[in-house]
């Protein structure tokens, strides 16, 4: 039956499609004539578009079944401890103990002993007692002199200091004694003929008293006073007090700083150069200088003046009063990195023989002694860092002094009674002086164990009555280092370079109708190389050995006194407490 069905079905199919074919092939297709009258534009609006959201035609929309979640916990046993977390340790060097004390003692060539003692104790809170004594003393034995060139330098003090609530205090007292020789004798125009019957030996000696006090939270800050008498074995004599005192002026909601100086000093001498005629010299000077601070964001400016009053006590010189400019200022260009500073300043500058000895100790019991007057002292510059290791300052300055003391050779005098009559001492010459200096400095930390520095200045000079500004250098310059080489060894070397000097040779006859003889000088350039190297046994022992003069240059500081050759120089430094 099922196979009847099928056949039937599929004869009834076939029929109507083919009763279907046999109409459409009866059409006919018709020849007409299109005119288009405007060309078809499609638009976007023409387009199908596709729906962004199509419609579900699912007759079933299923919906999610929630479902919940529960977490059963197990407790579970468990051993494991965290460790301790731990800084990350830095290598860093022992601290090195400091000490209240110490002494050294070195001996070297020329029969030299250098020895210096330090003394510092606590006796109670903000209370001190301490002290110092050097000691640098020579045999001479330079090569070529007619004359003994042996010295004795040895330098005292003692002092007690107290730090209170309010105010700290300190008083003090020194002595010092030092023997030198007038060992310059012009050759070869003496022989030791002429320089066996010389007794050239001179001997300084003098003492001090003092005191200072520091005030916090007063209109007085801070005061000193000092009392030095100083002179020689050839009777000399001479007396400095010095009082200082500065303080905080309060002028209408404005604070005037003003330092106010007393400066008294008198001395004499037994003879001048040429007669037995006593020299008295000595004046008294007032100065007070109020000085106004400024400051402007970067720049820092300070407004003041320096008046000064000298009263003359002594054979020459006026009474007068002098009024300087005090004015400073500096202005940071860029930060730390670059600060600009200038000033133009001025002051009286009390001369004393005890001074002039310290610097040149040749000098004869003879000096005329004024004081200076330095009208103004201008000066511009720049200072700052190019890194955090190395600093730097470069200035120029421009001074104009009046009668400026300057250095001069001793006349040979013919018919000479003195000692130092032989062209073997100095003198002094007073000139209105105008100086130009241009200088720089550099100072680099390579590391810290390493430093070196260096430091050069060129001079230019104007005097008015001499024929040059006598003893005075065109161009100084040094240089340093120091290096830590390991905990226990350390280095060190200096350089120091001054440039030519003139200085004048004077033949004088006692008899007045005798013309002078005079002539200039030129005092060659000199080079001094000085090192030392030294080990540190441990905290409180070391050893150190120092060569001076290494390059052997008998070069001549004043004219006609050659320098020690090399010298070697070895010796101990112990520190300690009580």
């Amino acid at each position: 039956m099922l196979k009847q069905i099928k056949y039937i079905s599929l004869i009834a199919v076939l029929l109507s499609t083919a009763s279907f074919a046999q109409e459409r092939t009866k059409d006919t297709l018709d020849s007409e004539v299109v005119n288009v009258v405007k060309p078809y534009t499609p638009t976007v609006a023409d387009a199908f578009k596709i729906k962004e959201t199509p419609i579900l035609d699912d007759d079933v929309n299923t919906t999610k079944k929630e479902i919940k979640y529960n977490i059963f916990s197990i407790p579970v046993a468990s051993t494991f401890t965290p460790a301790k977390g731990k800084a990350a340790t830095v290598n860093k060097p022992k601290a090195v103990k400091l000490y209240d004390n110490y002494a050294s003692l070195g001996v070297g060539t020329y029969t030299t002993i250098l020895g210096e003692v330090y003394l510092n104790q606590e006796l109670g809170r903000g209370e001190n007692v301490g002290g110092y004594f050097t000691h640098h003393s020579s045999s001479g034995g330079i090569d070529g002199l007619l004359l003994d060139d042996d010295f004795i330098d040895t330098k005292l003090n003692v002092n007690y200091s107290q730090r209170l609530r309010d105010l700290s205090w300190t008083v003090e007292g020194g002595a010092l004694y030092q023997k030198y020789n007038w060992y310059g004798l012009p050759q070869p125009y003496f022989d030791a003929t002429t320089a066996d019957a010389l007794d050239v030996s001179h001997t300084f000696y003098g003492g001090n008293v003092g005191a200072k006090v520091k005030l916090h939270d007063y209109l007085i800050k801070d005061a000193s006073v000092r009392y030095r008498r100083f002179g020689d074995n050839q009777g000399s004599g001479e007396n400095r007090f010095v009082l200082r005192g500065s303080a905080d002026v309060p002028i209408q909601d404005e604070l005037i700083s003003t330092e106010v100086t007393i400066d008294y000093i008198n001395g004499s001498f037994d003879r001048n150069f040429y007669t037995d005629n006593e020299l008295n010299y000595g004046n008294v000077s007032f100065g007070i200088a109020p000085s106004y601070q400024m400051t402007r964001d970067d720049l820092t400016l300070n407004l003041g003046v320096n008046l000064v009053y000298k009263n003359n006590t002594g054979d020459f010189g006026a009474s007068k009063l002098h009024i300087y400019p005090n004015i400073t200022a500096s202005f940071r260009v860029v930060d730390e990195l670059m600060i600009a500073f200038g000033g133009l300043e001025g002051g009286l500058k009390q001369n004393s023989y005890y001074d002039f000895a310290q610097e040149n100790p040749f000098v004869s019991p003879t000096l005329y002694i004024s004081p200076t007057d330095q009208k103004y002292n201008l000066s511009v510059g720049l200072k700052g860092k190019l890194s955090n290791s190395i600093s730097y300052s470069v200035s120029s300055r421009y001074i104009n002094e009046n009668d400026k003391a300057l250095y001069t050779s001793n006349p040979v005098y013919i018919g000479a009674t003195e000692d130092y009559q032989y062209g073997n001492s100095f003198g002094m010459v007073y000139d209105d002086v105008k100086t130009f200096s241009f200088g720089g400095e550099l100072n680099v930390d390579v590391n810290r164990n390493f430093k070196l520095g260096a430091k050069a200045e060129y001079f230019s000079y104007s005097s008015s009555r001499q024929a040059e500004a006598w003893n005075l250098p065109d161009l100084k310059a040094s240089l340093f280092l120091e290096y830590q080489i390991d905990e226990n060894w350390f280095a060190g070397a200096g350089l120091f370079y001054v440039g030519e000097r003139k200085d004048q040779f004077l033949e004088e006859n006692i008899n007045e109708f005798v013309l002078p003889i005079q002539q200039t000088m030129t005092l060659d350039s000199y080079f001094d190389a000085n090192a030392h190297v030294g080990y540190r046994f441990d905290d409180q022992l070391s050893f150190y050995v120092k060569a001076n003069n290494i390059a052997d240059k008998k070069y001549q500081r004043w004219i006609n006194t050659p320098v020690q050759g090399i010298q070697f120089l070895a010796g101990a430094t112990y520190q300690f407490d009580f």
